[in-house]
């Protein structure tokens, strides 16, 4: 394969990537098995193969003909590259078996702390953080990927392998023990990627595809000039497949033309969100091969063809070849619309799930090469049910948007912070270092039982409160036996924090099999925003005062804030995102206002995606802020000063959300701090923060318990930055996917550890 230009077959359909945990979360179940000690590693791998060829089957049926693999992961694709360039963390080296020690570094073990968890750029997905210290010693293990392409091939699979690309790794890597920042490590990985070019070309493989998205970020303007030396290194070994590299989830900006100037054979591109008409003022692009991405792989709305189509016809005469794609993997949509027997007819016109966007692109692929006359059928059934998108009612409330256009500033604003904390903690009566959680418990399996009975219909409704409540019953007595200060109804009623609220509002729709992975086994459902959002009834109110009804400790109210639900949601795309956060909020505002008048005395409006949707470009920055601060104190500022309103964040790098963190206003925030090791604090005091703070002193994502000692160091580490009367005491996020024993066993060190260092206090 001495010309890889020359010898590698030009495609004309592909995806970027594809989901993994099974279209019925079969890899979920398998992976979960074998944890848990009831599934070996080689029915592990069964499940696993089974789940790759079905996919690559589909892709070849629908008329794809180039096909991605090494998309499949255990749990995360910078897990995988870690391993690939034998990059895990000294601390699970000891662990003989790979398994057992990829799973170490994601999960952690009872003495293993995990590698820290973080969204992936604006999505919902969470990828691990590699760690990069001054000593790491990088070495190529390629046996996975190799084996993934020898069973594509032995399938007669036209297989292109997806590799997370050098700049990117680095860029999103977190250096660790004093060392410099990862990226100038990029000299030890170039060599590693050549070697791997190597390996590839021995497989038979025709394209490798390099994942950058890190450079359509604003990092991407001090990368430039390393895209372009590292992708004419790359590019410059004689033996190797062709190459295509991928940005996706911005406009690449002058990315585009930097590698154009290399000798790599293809740029895939994001036509959703990037702009076409700097891709087609591109000079160097008229040799090589350009994968479009007009189809949007991370929403589910329908593909307009003829707007597509038109798109892919403004670089034609600017390409040397055209191909269509996905804009992105496809991890981040649900597989199919086919088990969605609930949709109705306009519905399910305006939607296009995976199976459905990879029948877009072929469809766009056919009419590219052959006309559209081919393709009528299609086309004219898209332009029909898109057109049914003016004049549903359901689009437009006139009761919604005339109080969106009565908001004034009196409706986002509260009392001074200082003095309606003074009036709270009078009414709260609450101990220095008081101790809660983020909210949910458990999800038992009487839980699950109960929620299955209800949808067969074996149950009726009543029944199910019935359990539901004993469920709550349950968690109180148990919270009141830790001993924790402020309790939570533990949220048995809530399938998801989301989804439970789409469920009952106005202009939602949930899905019945609609899952996709937010990291490692864990997967939602979200919910489709196709309209406006009202609420119609209460939906929390019932059960927070059963809950207080049955103990003289303050209960929180549990709500999920606005920027979150529009996060975690497949969002509209007919009106301004914020606008539909703004309807979101007058609904939560509703509820806050009904939990206070039946007299619930501390609220929590959860924000944990606050971070995760900022732009990726600064120029979009502070607007994005504005609206988001906006719409939380829009559905938080309805209450009087007396009633306590907590917000919760987790899971995300919140140095560039610092400043809107503070302008939230909450009364308290409780905040991920245990895996990045309280480093939060320091900022939150530099933008002045002055209201009460919870960092998490326990990461619940990882199985281990932490010592009684271990949450008194952290507690300690916390009081050197924040003083002792706004410091509270929680875990990092929610207990929904721990077991009950290792919960109780957490709890109480952590109500231990508080006491005991509440005990040194004057």
């Amino acid at each position: 394969m001495s010309t890889p230009s020359a010898s590698a077959r030009r495609f004309t359909a592909t995806t970027l990537g594809t989901a993994r945990i099974g279209p019925n979360r079969e890899l979920k179940r398998a992976i979960e098995g074998y944890w848990a000690g009831r599934v070996s590693a080689a029915d592990l791998e069964v499940t696993a193969a089974d789940l790759r060829r079905r996919s690559w089957e589909e892709l070849g049926t629908i008329g794809l003909d180039s096909v991605p693999v090494n998309t499949f992961s255990y749990y995360d694709q910078m897990l995988d590259t870690a391993v690939l360039l034998d990059a895990l963390p000294p601390r699970v080296s000891a662990i003989e078996d790979p398994l057992d020690r990829y799973f170490a570094a994601a999960r952690g073990t009872s003495d293993i702390v995990p590698l820290e968890m973080t969204k992936w750029f604006d999505t919902n997905y969470h990828y691990l953080v590699p760690e990069i210290a001054a000593d790491t010693t990088f070495s190529l293990r390629p046996d996975r990927v190799l084996a993934e392409i020898a069973q594509a091939h032995a399938a007669g699979v036209n297989a292109r392998p997806v590799i997370i690309g050098p700049i990117t790794f680095l860029a999103l890597a977190k250096a660790v023990d004093g060392a410099a920042a990862p990226l100038s490590r990029i000299d030890d990985l170039v060599p590693l990627y050549i070697e791997l070019l190597d390996h590839l070309a021995d497989a038979g493989v025709e394209w490798v595809q390099f994942d950058e998205p890190a450079l359509v970020a604003d990092l991407a303007d001090g990368l430039a000039e390393m895209a372009g030396s590292v992708y004419s290194r790359l590019s410059g070994v004689s033996r190797r497949p062709a190459m295509l590299v991928a940005t996706y989830f911005g406009d690449a900006g002058d990315a585009v033309g930097t590698l154009a100037r290399t000798g790599v054979e293809g740029l895939a591109i994001d036509l959703v969100e990037g702009n076409v008409d700097t891709v087609a003022a591109v000079p160097g692009l008229a040799d090589k091969l350009v994968v479009a991405g007009v189809v949007d792989g991370r929403n589910i709305w329908r593909t307009d063809l003829n707007n597509a189509l038109a798109t892919l016809g403004t670089l034609l005469g600017s390409v040397g070849h055209l191909a269509v794609s996905t804009s992105c993997s496809t991890l981040h949509v649900p597989y199919s619309l086919f088990p969605e027997s609930s949709l109705d007819d306009n519905l399910r016109g305006w939607l296009a799930f995976a199976s459905e966007k990879f029948t877009e692109v072929a469809t766009l692929a056919r009419a590219l090469r052959h006309g559209r006359d081919g393709e009528a059928e299609a086309f004219d059934a898209c332009r029909t049910a898109l057109a049914t998108r003016d004049t549903d009612p359901r689009l437009r409330n006139r009761v919604v948007h005339e109080r969106l256009a009565a908001i004034t500033d009196a409706d986002v604003t509260r009392g001074e912070s200082s003095a309606r904390i003074a009036e709270q903690n009078a009414r709260l009566g609450l101990p220095a270092l008081p101790t809660t959680t983020i909210g949910s418990y458990p999800q038992t399996a009487g839980i699950r039982k109960a929620r299955a009975a209800l949808r067969s219909r074996a149950i009726d409704n009543a029944e199910y409160q019935r359990r539901m409540r004993s469920e709550i019953e349950q968690v109180v007595a148990l919270q009141e036996r830790i001993g924790l200060d402020v309790l939570v109804h533990g949220e048995p009623e809530r399938n998801d924090m989301v989804q439970y609220f789409a469920e009952q509002l106005d202009g939602f729709f949930a899905t019945t099999n609609g899952w996709v992975q937010s990291y490692g086994t864990r997967c939602v459902r979200p919910p489709i925003l196709y309209g406006d959002v009202a609420r119609p009834t209460p939906m929390t109110v019932d059960w927070i005062t059963y809950a207080q009804s049955l103990t003289s400790k303050p209960v929180k109210g549990m709500l999920t804030g606005p920027v979150t639900i529009l996060a975690w949601s497949f969002v509209r795309n007919d009106q301004p995102v914020s606008d539909s956060a703004f309807q979101i909020a007058l609904a939560i505002r509703d509820e806050t206002v009904d939990l206070e008048k039946a007299g619930v005395g501390i609220i929590q409006v959860d924000e944990p995606a606050l971070r995760e949707l900022l732009p990726l470009r600064n120029v979009d920055k502070q607007a994005y802020l504005a609206w988001a601060v906006k719409a939380f104190r829009l559905s938080t500022s309805g209450i009087a000063d007396t009633t306590q309103i907590h917000t919760h964040l987790c899971y995300s790098e919140f140095g560039e959300v610092i400043g809107a963190i503070a302008a939230l206003d909450a009364d308290v925030t409780s905040i991920e701090a245990a895996r990045s090791h309280m480093e939060v604090l320091d900022d939150l005091n530099a933008v002045g923060f002055a209201n009460g703070v919870g960092p998490g002193v326990y990461d619940i994502h990882s199985p281990r318990v932490p010592a009684a000692e271990e949450i008194e160091k952290s507690l300690s580490a916390a009081l050197d930055a924040v003083d002792s009367q706004r410091l509270w005491v929680n875990p990092d996020c929610g207990l929904k996917t721990r077991g009950t024993d290792e919960v109780v066993e957490s709890l109480t060190n952590m109500v231990t550890a508080a006491r005991s260092v509440r005990a040194t206090l004057t």
